[in-house]
């Protein structure tokens, strides 16, 4: 009688997997070959389990799709994003949400080392560093050296600036380099202005808001 309990709880724990393993996202079915679904379907499986978010896998295999991509190129890319994900995750935390690990990742695509993630999230322990991140991925990708760009990143950290505001610094480096100023040059020169005008601003004004918290 024992055996035949062992062996019905068996088969129920295999039919439950195979369950899970057909439970395939329906935007990947009607885009991708058998092949390339069932690998790609591996690897959301493979990293779920982690507290890597399967979404922004999802949408990179449909993103290859809509390119034209071959399969084991939709395939590649998807493993080197869930590898991406994966760090951004061990260096910001698993508290960290979608939009942090995403932002993380597109970072250490570029060129970031996971040591400036570390240090970003270090400064800001409970608060969002999503747009942070996505600032440091579009500096390097614009072509500021990923050490200059992680040190201005940190360096912003550790200012009061709000959201909007990262983001019109980054524009304002975008504009010096249309301009004809190096990357590299065109981030200190307005990292080292940003906090020129914070320190001026925090002894003639009142403290701003309260910067938002990771959800």
């Amino acid at each position: 009688m024992r055996r035949v309990r062992i062996a019905a709880g068996i088969a129920l724990w295999v039919l439950a997997s195979v369950r899970l393993a057909l439970a395939q996202d329906p935007r990947l079915a009607g885009r991708l070959d058998a092949g390339t679904l069932a690998a790609v379907q591996g690897v959301v499986d493979s990293v779920r389990p982690l507290g890597i978010p399967s979404e922004p896998l999802i949408v990179k295999a449909l993103e290859g799709a809509s390119k034209n991509a071959t399969g084991p190129r939709i395939v590649a890319v998807v493993r080197r994003l869930s590898g991406e994900l994966a760090s951004a995750l061990g260096a910001l935390g698993p508290a960290s949400s979608t939009a942090e690990l995403v932002a993380g990742a597109a970072a250490l695509h570029a060129g970031a080392p996971v040591t400036a993630l570390q240090r970003v999230r270090a400064v800001r322990t409970d608060e969002t560093v999503a747009v942070h991140l996505a600032v440091l991925a579009d500096l390097i990708a614009g072509g500021a050296p990923a050490d200059t760009a992680s040190a201005a990143v940190i360096a912003l950290a550790l200012t009061s600036l709000q959201d909007a505001e990262l983001v019109a610094f980054r524009q304002s480096v975008d504009r010096d380099i249309a301009l004809g100023a190096p990357a590299g040059a065109a981030v200190t020169v307005r990292v080292n202005a940003t906090a020129r005008d914070q320190v001026l601003g925090a002894g003639a004004s009142s403290p701003g808001p309260a910067r938002p918290r990771r959800p």
